[in-house]
């Protein structure tokens, strides 16, 4: 996920009102020491975060769903954190987007949540990997991630355990978005979780198992005011090989140099992609019944230096978030299929697409 959370302070009346004046938070920059578990936990110091999860779930029958758990803290203004003890100080905003893709039936369910901190609503701790949004959570116990959420007719619980080591993006220690030195993140992943649980839909419980994909950035200015949106990429090959790849698109219709990607091999080996390494075609369009928005629907995604040729299509058309309030607008977001080949070899996988700023650009009353 690239950087969903721009969004926010571009179209968020909820931030934009809250936001008085540009605090001081501190730049992804180059030379970045992680340190594990510390740097899953929260890092108040920078401006925005999310932890962001998605998977492919099957019960024993072959019911097949996909699904998205993503919570993002927005840090606000510093002075709200200065001689404040009130319990409804607002020193951030946490919104939560939960997604489930009923594959077998051709149904998308989306929810979100915004809340503040007060009184426990939400949060997300700097010293243990729990982050909260009312009762959706995040949580852990040893390596094993718990992820728990319910709205209306839908719910899952499931626990997630690293099957490859972390990938961390980038290089020396940022992923680097833009031209200035502050367009970066902090950001790594776990490309392979297996994942069993359990997915209630309308009252019926189904008892699954899977493969998860988690990503934790950590940021406080990552894009540009030319970039207008971006096109990202995950894939979970049978030959248990990943793929991460984006491309941030540019108000003049160019892509931005600076996007890039991972290549994870079968020996959990990661090695960085630049643009230059990779290409990404579209031959298809989708096009919203409810938003009108013409999304990109089937691509074919190349890396000549590893021998890398998939073709991705959507596991179903519509996964559109349609009219979130927490970001006022509307992206796409899903569970798609994967076939090509590797080094000659014919593979088949699993993937999540996210196709941000096709509604309205980022910052379409910004100049170039």
């Amino acid at each position: 996920m690239v950087g969903l959370l721009l969004l926010v302070f571009v179209a968020s009346p909820l931030v934009s009102q809250e936001m008085e004046s540009t605090p001081s938070f501190r730049p992804a920059l180059p030379g970045y020491e992680y340190s594990f578990p510390r740097d899953f936990y929260s890092h108040d110091d920078f401006r925005i975060e999310w932890w962001y999860y998605t998977g492919h779930l099957e019960d024993d029958t072959g019911r097949s769903f996909g699904y998205q758990l993503t919570f993002f803290r927005v840090a606000l203004d510093e002075k709200s954190k200065v001689n404040n003890s009130s319990q409804w100080k607002i020193d951030h905003i946490y919104f939560a987007h939960m997604t489930l893709s009923d594959i077998s039936n051709n149904k998308f369910y989306f929810f979100e949540r915004i809340n503040r901190a007060g009184l426990g609503q939400a949060g997300a701790a700097s010293d243990q990997l729990k982050v909260w949004n009312e009762d959706w959570s995040l949580s852990s116990s040893g390596q094993a991630h718990h992820l728990k959420a319910q709205e209306r007719e839908v719910k899952f619980d499931l626990k997630l355990t690293p099957s490859k080591p972390l990938v961390i993006h980038g290089k020396d220690g940022i992923s680097q978005k833009g031209e200035a030195s502050a367009n970066a993140s902090h950001y790594f992943t776990f490309t392979r979780m297996r994942t069993e649980g359990k997915v209630t839909l309308k009252d019926k419980t189904y008892r699954v198992t899977g493969i998860s994909w988690m990503d934790h950035e950590f940021s406080s200015n990552q894009l540009s005011d030319g970039q207008i949106g971006w096109d990202w990429f995950s894939v979970q090959l049978d030959n248990n090989t990943e793929l991460m790849i984006y491309q941030i698109r540019k108000r003049n219709g160019a892509i931005e140099q600076n996007s890039s990607g991972t290549w994870v091999d079968t020996n959990a080996r990661s090695m960085h992609l630049i643009l230059s390494d990779y290409s990404i075609q579209s031959d298809r369009q989708w096009i919203s019944e409810r938003s009108g928005t013409s999304y990109p629907a089937r691509w074919t995604l190349e890396v000549p230096k590893h021998g890398i040729r998939l073709e991705v299509a959507p596991e179903m058309e519509n996964q559109e978030l349609y009219n979130l309030r927490s970001i006022a607008t509307s992206y796409w977001e899903g569970s798609v299929k994967v076939s090509g080949t590797v080094n000659g070899e014919s593979v088949k996988g699993k993937g999540y697409v996210e196709l941000v700023g096709y509604t309205q650009p980022l910052k379409q009353d910004l100049p170039e």
